[in-house]
């Protein structure tokens, strides 16, 4: 603790029992308690912070809110927090260049509210948007159901502040999208999970708002009728901007144990389909989507006011929630496979015996699986359902995670199946960035 006497321009957390909430993130993994939490406010705390950690040999971890679910922010053995909950910064709109630049400190929901108020979108919706931190939006390249039209978090980013390793902050890319001058080292950051660097800002373009969108409920009698459909509509030229799905399993455990509205939820399985291109709310468009939907469409249920289509994406997002009070103990994995091989995906699941119960991204391939009985396996019989079900994904041409990363969770899972070529490379570029490993170390390579 005698390493803290010090940090200028930080407030330093050293008490046991404050420290004790910063052992784990929203992947139940945990850490040991850290040396310090520091809350830098200016410059010179971090080059203070990057000085002392090359000296005295303590790594750097970078904490927003505490959202990720992969443990990214999970301190290991000799660690140092670093809290930005007091960067300075205020979020600032260009609606001549529709950008905006906001601090790492920043919530995803001030981002996403201040666009919004100038009439702008800014469309990362990680589920935990209303929770979530911009910096570790950026660091985790967050995704959620808007990306099956929108792209991920990285779709978005002109340029990024970070403190690398020589103590200092550096901008990488401009305010702008047409940059050319090599490579783009901002993008090499964004999904980072920190090991190069700490995010502080950056500045992400922005779109118009939509003015029109169209939610659609959509229940079926036979579940695996859904599985073609992102790929039929996507065919005829419509991206819906979200297509969300419930699992028969999932959507009982919803009706039995969620919110109010979960209970009423008809089908033997669900979507939840969303448009907000020009003109989405007239007949027309709504009859061509029927059209494509074939006999599916017969139950197709509208959300007819704002009051009713937030209900429904209420319990969307609260789906994670009840499925984790029921089981405390379930394993969630958040594997991609390509749009055109979900149905393959799930008649190998099958064929491997795998048990998981399923929901999420279904309009992007990014599905939400759930071993809800872990806790009645062995760590041998549970390892072994997780490397069945990646090697599958990658069969597919899918990978490991879509959206919450690798960090600590599923280090030992990439390190094993990646490509080595590719393992090499990011190593070398972490030698490059972070000679003395003070950033992040133990985390996704």
């Amino acid at each position: 603790m005698g390493i803290f006497p010090h940090i200028p321009q930080a407030s330093v957390i050293l008490a046991p029992e404050a420290l004790e909430a910063y052992r784990q993130d929203e992947s139940h993994l945990r850490g040991p308690l850290p040396l310090a939490v520091v809350k830098p406010h200016g410059p010179e705390a971090l080059r203070e912070l990057v000085r002392r950690a090359t000296t005295e040999g303590f790594a750097l971890v970078p904490r927003g809110a505490g959202t990720g679910k992969a443990g990214g922010a999970v301190p290991l053995d000799r660690s140092v927090i670093v809290d930005l909950a007091d960067w300075p910064g205020q979020i600032q709109i260009s609606k001549a260049d529709a950008t905006l630049s906001a601090p790492a400190r920043s919530l995803l929901k001030e981002v996403k509210g201040a666009a919004l108020a100038q009439g702008l979108f800014y469309p990362p919706d990680p589920n935990s948007w209303d929770q979530c931190g911009f910096g570790g939006s950026l660091a985790t390249n967050a995704g959620g159901p808007g990306a099956c039209k929108y792209g991920m978090t990285r779709n978005w980013v002109l340029a990024l502040d970070a403190l690398m390793a020589d103590g200092e902050i550096h901008t990488f890319g401009i305010a702008t999208v047409k940059n050319n001058a090599g490579p783009a080292l901002a993008q090499l950051l964004v999904g980072s999970e920190g090991i190069f660097g700490l995010i502080l800002g950056a500045t992400v373009r922005l779109l118009p708002a939509p003015q029109e969108r169209l939610t659609l409920l959509l229940p079926v009698k036979d579940w695996h009728a859904l599985l073609d459909l992102p790929a039929v509509l996507v065919s005829a030229g419509l991206l819906p901007s979200a297509f969300e799905f419930w699992d028969p399993a999932v959507l009982e455990l919803l009706r039995q144990f969620g919110p109010e509205e979960a209970r009423r939820m008809p089908g033997e399985a669900l979507a939840l389909l969303e448009f907000d291109d020009p003109g989405c709310t007239s007949e027309a468009f709504l009859e061509r989507v029927m059209e494509l939907l074939g006999p599916q469409a017969e139950e197709l249920q509208l959300a007819t006011d704002a009051r009713q289509r937030e209900a429904l994406w209420a319990v969307r997002r609260q789906t994670s929630v009840v499925l984790k009070e029921r089981f405390p103990k379930k394993v969630s994995e958040d594997i991609v496979v390509p749009r055109s091989q979900v149905r393959q995906f799930f008649e190998g699941a099958e064929a491997l015996g795998l048990p998981l119960v399923t929901y999420g991204h279904l309009g992007d391939g990014n599905l939400h699986v759930n071993f809800l009985q872990a806790g009645e396996c062995t760590v041998e019989e549970m390892d072994a359902h997780l490397l069945a079900l990646f090697r599958l994904c990658l069969q597919l041409g899918g990978t490991l995670s879509g959206e919450h990363g690798i960090g600590l969770a599923k280090r030992d899972a990439f390190l094993q199946l990646a490509d080595p070529y590719q393992i090499e490379a990011l190593r070398a570029l972490k030698r490059a960035l972070d000679p003395m490993g003070i950033f992040n170390p133990g985390k996704v390579i």
